[in-house]
């Protein structure tokens, strides 16, 4: 009897202790891709490699040192929002979602995701710990509806291998960028005599919404007022006439890869398809390792850095970011506290989602030495000080860039002038957000 009453407080000492999770489990809804069968049972998230590597290996490392609270994870396809609306439709959403900061205005508005002004404030987190950048994209109308992750933009990947073969490296080893519309022309040229290949090598074929993003920020260099009223967008200007011409002719003077998906692009670069990939942040951590490996197109050659200046009015690009929102739903205090305790391990490790290649959402690890270490970051640096994301008040920032890339795509292929592409694709986006 005196083992049993002893073992008994000693139960009762242990759960006055530390908390009972009671097997708590959190069903969370990403996109990044699915790697388990090189990833599923790592937990030392520094032996991961890019997006899908890491938040793995993350979520794992969460499970490792919280027992009783199980990760349940959905891989959904990029990016996502088509199988969201489905399970919110039938009271069926996931517990923590993925989300961009410039679709979260578009389910806060509605009713359909919780603010977690409370939720973050009992794990201690604060909003002056994340980057204006950061916190900006997941508040909305004064509330926090997310926790901030990251920022990302289109990037200028540059393959210095056939850089040098053009002869467009300096002497400290640097590559040749342009440095405004003309001179884009000049040295896209040479590197086409000179190699035979494609200057550029960009998604064409299947997301459409990258067409856009440049065009933000050929925009956005310009000072145009393409938002300044956020119910309505302003296309037909001399400025989104530039921009989209300037798109087209570096398509028409053979300085692209054509009809390449995402898949396509990504590849492409990697075998040495053309010398400079747009795309996003997401892909230093990806190809900086492949350039430390022997034998392929980019060994001891690449580096990156933002879209150049092609507009002297003012140096700027355009910024998106991931943030993890809690749709709405019936959870109870408990889960809640996981969800909490989650979030907070997220922003406590954002160093290491940082060595995707996206820019931190929180300031301290700005000062970190092992991020300033990382490779490549003082190139990139400045994004933290001139990326411009829309307005926030903006609504279905998604859906505008299905329609703007759209219209786009079919003005460089030359299916729609320049004039009747902006012309339509304004009609487009403010009917859209006339009928909201």
């Amino acid at each position: 009897m005196k083992r049993i009453l002893m073992a008994t407080a000693s139960a009762a000492l242990m759960s006055m202790s530390s908390p009972v999770w009671a097997d708590t489990t959190i069903e969370l809804q990403r996109f990044f891709g699915a790697c388990d069968a090189e990833y599923g049972d790592v937990t030392d998230v520094s032996k991961a490699i890019g997006e899908c590597g890491i938040i793995t290996a993350l979520v794992n490392k969460f499970e490792a040192d919280n027992p009783g609270i199980d990760v349940n994870v959905t891989t959904v396809e990029w990016p996502g929002y088509d199988q969201l609306n489905a399970q919110l439709a039938s009271n069926a959403a996931p517990d923590v979602v993925s989300m961009h900061y410039s679709a979260i205005s578009d389910y806060s508005s509605r009713g359909l995701l919780i603010p977690l002004d409370d939720v973050l404030e009992a794990q201690g987190l604060k909003p002056s710990d994340f980057t204006d950048a950061g916190i900006g994209g997941v508040t909305k109308d004064g509330k926090i509806y997310g926790l901030p992750f990251d920022n990302w933009t289109m990037l200028f990947h540059v393959n210095l291998n056939l850089m040098k073969e053009a002869g467009l490296v300096k002497e400290d080893g640097t590559p040749v960028l342009p440095h405004s519309v003309d001179e884009f022309f000049e040295i896209g040229k040479k590197f086409k005599e000179a190699t035979g290949k494609p200057y550029l090598v960009q998604i064409y074929a299947n997301e459409t919404s990258a067409y856009t993003r440049i065009f933000y920020t050929l925009l956005q260099q310009q000072e145009s007022d393409f938002f300044s009223d956020p119910t309505q967008i302003k296309l037909m200007t001399p400025k989104a006439k530039a921009a989209a011409e300037f798109m087209k002719k570096i398509h028409d003077e053979g300085l692209t890869t054509l009809d390449m998906d995402y898949s396509a692009a990504v590849s492409g670069f990697s075998s040495g398809k053309g010398g400079i990939a747009v795309n996003g942040t997401w892909l230093i951590g990806d190809y900086d390792a492949q350039s430390k490996e022997e034998g392929n197109a980019l060994s001891g050659g690449y580096t990156v850095y933002p879209v150049p200046q092609f507009y002297p009015a003012k140096d700027s690009t355009y910024v998106d970011g991931h943030g993890w929102v809690v749709p709405r739903g019936d959870r109870d205090d408990e889960k809640m506290e996981a969800i909490g305790k989650l979030f907070k391990f997220f922003k406590e490790n954002d160093f290491q989602w940082a060595r995707t290649g996206h820019l931190p959402a929180v300031k301290s690890v700005f000062e970190m030495e092992e991020f300033k270490s990382l490779p490549h970051r003082d190139n990139i640096a400045k994004i933290a000080e001139i990326g411009q994301s829309l307005p926030q008040e903006v609504q279905r920032q998604f859906a505008i860039q299905d329609i703007i890339g759209n219209e786009l795509a079919a003005a460089v292929n030359g299916d729609k002038t320049v004039d009747e592409a902006l012309e339509s694709a304004q009609a487009r986006v403010n009917d859209l957000l006339a009928n909201l």
